[in-house]
């Protein structure tokens, strides 16, 4: 009952991460408030794959649905026994779970690669990603961001965006881990099988 009653407060906390992550996407879109940009594609390249809006963002609010009815004791009436029931939520829990580390790891992997990359901006030579060929040694050097004339900002505009979506997309994978491992733990040490013994259907 415990570790149910924990596993519904993990499930329910990917809920506010991806929303969060949908509202930091979104704000990529707009420098400075500013939807020009956003029109005449003037963005970072990795504003474009939806890291933060559709894997971070919606797939995992269907993800920590899923689990939050999985935990649900009403739904453990798949076989005719109880016993078999929870076997199956277990391992559906488990692959749910493990989906939700390969939505939320995609966004931390590309979040990371857009905040090493850079903002596009305008430059004295004109739009071009100012510090692509500094491998993020831009991010410790703020007396560099000048070089970006346009948008106004954007430099720290992109740094605190797409760190936060790190961390957020972070604390989703650990909470999708630390499923993983209590159901796997579960199947494991014997709390019930997965193995369905003969005559139980």
């Amino acid at each position: 009952m415990g570790s149910r009653k924990c596993g519904s407060c993990l499930s329910g906390l990917l809920i506010p991460l991806a929303l969060w992550s949908i509202i930091v996407n979104i704000l990529l879109y707009f420098p400075n408030g500013q939807t020009s940009y956003a029109s005449s594609n003037k963005l970072t390249n990795y504003v474009w794959y939806f890291e933060g809006i559709c894997f971070s963002g919606i797939m995992m609010l269907i993800v920590a649905a899923v689990l939050l009815v999985l935990e649900n004791e009403s739904n453990y009436k798949c076989c005719q026994s109880e016993n078999c029931s929870k076997k199956y939520m277990t391992l559906l829990s488990m692959i749910f779970s493990a989906l939700g580390i390969a939505f939320s790891g995609y966004c931390l992997v590309i979040s990371a690669l857009g905040l090493v990359q850079g903002p596009y901006c305008r430059t004295p030579d004109g739009w071009e990603y100012a510090f692509e060929g500094t491998a993020g040694r831009f991010l410790t050097d703020s007396s560099i961001w000048t070089e970006c004339l346009e948008p106004e900002h954007v430099v720290e505009w992109n740094i605190i965006l797409f760190s936060v979506l790190i961390a957020l997309s972070g604390l989703q994978v650990i909470v999708c881990l630390i499923r993983v491992v209590t159901q796997l733990s579960k199947i494991l040490c014997g709390t019930y099988s997965v193995i369905i013994q003969p005559g139980i259907i």
